[in-house]
C-alpha cells in the first residue's frame, strides 16, 4: 500500500508521527464508455471553453472567481491555509463510541506509526481499546479540512473521516408518514428482531454483485442469457402486517431450530 498522507497525531504534549493509508477499496468493475455505434471507446478531453483546443495537465491550475476575475491558487496557498492542520492532526477530545451516530461516517483510513513513533502508537492503541473511547480531530488533506474520530480496528488506529454538521441533510424535509402502529405490532416486531440478531461478524457478509455481473458478463460473451430469479417487491399492506410479522417470526425460528 501507498501513503496518502503523512503527518502526527497529537493529544495532551504526545506527538506520533503516522502514515495514513486507505483502509478501503473500490470493488467496482471497470466498465470502459463506448460509442454504440462501433464499440470504440469514447475519451474525455480538456478542452479550453475559448479556443476549445485540448490543455495539457500540466497547463491546468486551479483559480476561484471574484467579481469577473479569476484568483489563481498555487500549491503553496492551500498549505498556508492551515499549515498546522496540513501536517498535524490534534486529538480536541475524546467520546464515547456509543454517542456517534452512523450516518456520519464516510471513509476509514489505516494509520501506521513511523520508526520513531512505535511506542507512542502502541499507547494510544491500548488506551482507545480499555476506554472505548474515539479521538476527534481535524486535519488538513487534498486541500479539504476533514472532521475525524480515531479509534483502532484489530491491532491497528483506524481514522474515520466523518461528516461536519452542515454536511447532513435534514430529514425533516422528508415526507414521513405519521400512521400509527400498535403496541401489539411493535411488540411483534421486537420479537423479531431479537430472533434474528446474531453477535456482527464482518466476514460472514460478502459483495456478490460484481461476482453476479461478471456471469452475466460471461454468459453475454458466451451468447447465453443468464436466468435471474424472480424478486418479490410488492410493499405489505397496513391489514396483513401483524399476520406477516406472526409467519416472519415462525420462519425465522424454525430455521433456528433446523
Amino acid at each position: 500500500m501507498r501513503s496518502i498522507w503523512n503527518g502526527t497525531i497529537s493529544f495532551g504534549l504526545v506527538s506520533i508521527p503516522v502514515k495514513l493509508f486507505s483502509g478501503s477499496e473500490d470493488r467496482k468493475l471497470d466498465l470502459d464508455m463506448l460509442d454504440k455505434h462501433d464499440n470504440q471507446r469514447i475519451r474525455y478531453k480538456r478542452v479550453n471553453e475559448k479556443t476549445g483546443k485540448e490543455v495539457v495537465w500540466g497547463d491546468i491550475v486551479k483559480g476561484f472567481k471574484k467579481d469577473d476575475s479569476y484568483v489563481i491558487l498555487e500549491n503553496e496557498d492551500f498549505e498556508k491555509a492551515n499549515l498546522k492542520k496540513s501536517k498535524t492532526i490534534d486529538i480536541e477530545e475524546f467520546v464515547n463510541q456509543d454517542d456517534v451516530a452512523d450516518v456520519l461516517f464516510k471513509k476509514p483510513y489505516f494509520l501506521e506509526p513511523q520508526k520513531e513513533g512505535s511506542k507512542s502508537y502502541n499507547l494510544l492503541r491500548d488506551a482507545l481499546k480499555k476506554t472505548n473511547k474515539l479521538g476527534v480531530g481535524t486535519f488538513v488533506m487534498r486541500q479539504k479540512e476533514h472532521l475525524s474520530l480515531i479509534g483502532h480496528y484489530k491491532d491497528a488506529l483506524v481514522l474515520h473521516v466523518i461528516r461536519f454538521t452542515d454536511e447532513i441533510r435534514d430529514p425533516s424535509e422528508l415526507k414521513l408518514s405519521k400512521t400509527k402502529v400498535t403496541k401489539k405490532e411493535v411488540d411483534m416486531a421486537i420479537s423479531l428482531i431479537e430472533n434474528y440478531s446474531e453477535k456482527f461478524n464482518l466476514s460472514k457478509y460478502k459483495d456478490v454483485y460484481n461476482d453476479q455481473l461478471m456471469k452475466i458478463i460471461n454468459d453475454k460473451a458466451k451468447g447465453k442469457t443468464t436466468k435471474v430469479e424472480e424478486v418479490n417487491v410488492e410493499p405489505t399492506d397496513a391489514k396483513d402486517l401483524m399476520a406477516q410479522l406472526k409467519a416472519s417470526l415462525e420462519a425465522r425460528k424454525k430455521k433456528k431450530a433446523s
